[in-house]
């Protein structure tokens, strides 16, 4: 009967060790799980990543806005070169933003993004960005970055965004978390070596 006893227990607690665990790995795998889930449904204004522009380009004008903020812990400056422009779905468009240190240290920075109306992440397609990578930049350093993007000409099509003709791209500048990542290597032997 001890005997029983202890094994139920033993059962119980193996159970609630595998329960504890179980969450552990959920909640683990939260973050990541909701980054493909945006990245695939554009949910939250989630803008997707594509090879190429397609063939089709649209008779139609959609205005691209663009907004950045700076993150208070990051001294640096950021802005869009150009306010907006005026792009056909369908059509592949560059526009640089300006970013530039005023620390007298090199800092990394990364760029976070979303675009509104956030039900059309979906149908903003990036090729090339920025953002992708974090962006270093030494003490009074200036940088033009670059993104690539096209509006998908399906965005017209859809009963929920085919009235949309104004999208604001925004970006938030953070100073990264690991500050080594995009610092350019340097050679660690002397001149002499």
């Amino acid at each position: 009967m001890v005997q029983s006893a202890r094994r139920r227990h033993t059962t119980t607690v193996v159970l609630l060790l595998a329960v504890l665990a179980g969450m552990g790995g959920l909640t683990a795998a939260a973050v990541p799980l909701y980054r493909i889930f945006c990245a695939a449904t554009g949910f939250g204004g989630a803008t997707q990543r594509a090879a190429a522009a397609p063939d089709d380009i649209s008779k139609a004008v959609v205005t691209v806005r663009f907004n950045t903020e700076i993150d208070p812990g990051l001294d640096w400056e950021f802005r869009p070169l150009v306010d907006e422009v005026q792009v056909h779905p369908g059509e592949q468009e560059q526009v640089f933003f300006r970013a530039k240190n005023l620390s007298n240290h090199g800092i990394t920075g990364r760029a976070v993004y979303n675009v509104t109306p956030t039900k059309v992440g979906i149908y903003f397609d990036k090729l090339q960005c920025f953002c992708f990578n974090a962006q270093y930049l030494a003490p009074g350093e200036s940088k033009d970055m670059g993104v690539v993007f096209f509006v998908d000409p399906d965005l017209l099509k859809d009963p929920d965004t085919n009235d949309v003709r104004t999208i604001t791209l925004s970006y938030a500048m953070f100073k990264a978390a690991d500050q080594q990542s995009a610092r350019p290597k340097t050679d660690k032997l002397g001149p002499n070596s």
